[in-house]
């Protein structure tokens, strides 16, 4: 074992021995459970584990639908971080490596520490690393070169992102790692920017795909951890909700048995419609559609001139 390997075992055992450590960040908690849970060695150097073709094809078909509106998003993400060596992955919820983006003059450094399509990448497996930590922790993390648990990993920095479904659940990660060490602590904040960008884009596209032809609804930011989206049905009630939604609104799938009005949902995060705003909206597509013409849009309402007129001026509208 190299002298720097021998630094880094020694460096996480301490960690791990230590009775306060496992509070002290994501990292130290992470390299606890490594140990202690899942009973990993950081100085292991064993054979690392990789599914068979058949079923890495299984998982494939079981997120095809996830995987279809990923493609765009990788290929994107790949031209934007691949120029400087990085691999972009996207692994399923188990940590196995579904697809994997690397430039030919990498392709063999990444398949020599395991980033390859069907590799195994848990913290079960490979202690903490960027794809079984952000699993874990269903949130954002970057694991840079000695944050990893195992010391065949402290070569790779690795900048990841959760992906969930529609409804919430958790059904993957999105990766970039490199194995280069030219990448410094600013960089790797620069690429993890962008993977925690493109996972968004990922849900959005995702939760859109699912509840086409719902319209949409993008509850204004907070800050909080996500675009938060809720779809609802011709009649305004929310049939949909994806997770920022559900933390942020406190909805389940219990929520859409009966499904609410939409101002009932936002009631208290933004003004709530009401039949005023409904009126208004119908009055002003009807007279879009009527190019201005009030006696043509009444027509299309089924009520008189006067009575177009009449409701113009309730709802504080002009012709």
């Amino acid at each position: 074992m190299a002298q720097t390997d021998h630094l880094h075992v020694d460096k996480v055992m301490e960690a791990v021995c230590s009775p306060r450590s496992a509070g002290l960040s994501t990292i130290t908690a992470s390299w606890c459970r490594s140990h202690l849970h899942y009973g990993l060695e950081p100085g292991a150097s064993g054979r690392r584990m990789r599914v068979d073709a058949a079923a890495l094809l299984q998982k494939r078909e079981e997120l095809g639908a996830m995987l279809a509106i990923a493609t765009p998003v990788l290929d994107n993400l790949f031209r934007l971080a691949g120029r400087s060596g990085c691999g972009v992955m996207l692994g399923g919820p188990d940590g196995v490596i579904l697809d994997r983006r690397v430039n030919d003059g990498d392709a063999l450094d990444f398949d020599v520490v395991g980033l390859v399509e069907g590799g195994c990448w848990s913290e079960a497996q490979e202690g903490t690393n960027g794809i079984g930590t952000c699993l874990f922790e269903e949130a954002p993390v970057v694991i840079h070169r000695d944050q990893h648990f195992s010391g065949r990993n402290i070569g790779m920095s690795c900048m990841d992102a959760p992906l969930h479904d529609p409804c919430g659940r958790l059904v993957g990660v999105l990766d970039v790692s490199t194995c280069r060490r030219d990448i410094d602590a600013l960089g790797v904040e620069m690429v993890a920017a962008l993977v925690r960008d493109a996972a968004r884009r990922i849900e959005r596209d995702y939760f859109c795909r699912r509840f086409a032809p719902a319209c949409i609804t993008l509850i204004p930011d907070e800050g909080n951890d996500g675009m938060a989206l809720l779809a609802t049905d011709h009649d305004g009630l929310v049939i949909g909700a994806n997770r920022a939604a559900r933390q942020r609104l406190g909805l389940d799938d219990d929520t859409f048995g009966n499904p609410p009005p939409l101002d009932q949902v936002l009631r208290g995060i933004v003004d709530a419609p009401s039949f005023v705003d409904a009126e208004r909206s119908v009055l002003r597509q009807a007279l879009s559609r009527a190019a201005g013409n009030a006696s043509a849009a009444a027509r299309e309402l089924g009520i008189a001139r006067a009575t177009l007129y009449r409701r113009l001026a309730r709802v504080g509208l002009r012709r």
